[in-house]
């Protein structure tokens, strides 16, 4: 049952994925921060609230509250452009290997 295991892992390259996924979390966290503490302060200005997360638009009784949305856009963006070239280096590595 062991030998089967390990098989599995090896197969479906597990390691690889559990070290992927955990490098994913750290890297979020990070591009958190990075957009919370060093963009959206440069951003803030162009908002009209005093602070980025209250920064709303109202159109009568509606309010729609965007401040947070632009930093959790920005986060999206900067993580997706992050992946993409990740990505890229990795599968122009594993084509010159074949």
């Amino acid at each position: 049952m062991l030998k089967e295991f390990l098989a599995f892992l090896k197969e479906y390259k597990i390691v690889g994925l559990a070290i992927g996924f955990i490098m994913g979390a750290a890297s979020t966290s990070l591009i958190n921060s990075f957009v919370k503490d060093v963009l959206m302060p440069i951003v803030e200005p162009l908002l009209s609230a005093e602070s980025w997360k209250e920064a709303t638009l109202t159109m009568g009784p509606v309010h729609i509250t965007y401040g947070s949305f632009i930093a959790e856009l920005l986060n999206f963006l900067i993580l997706a452009v992050i992946i993409f070239f990740v990505t890229k280096k990795i599968l122009k590595m594993q084509s010159q290997q074949k």
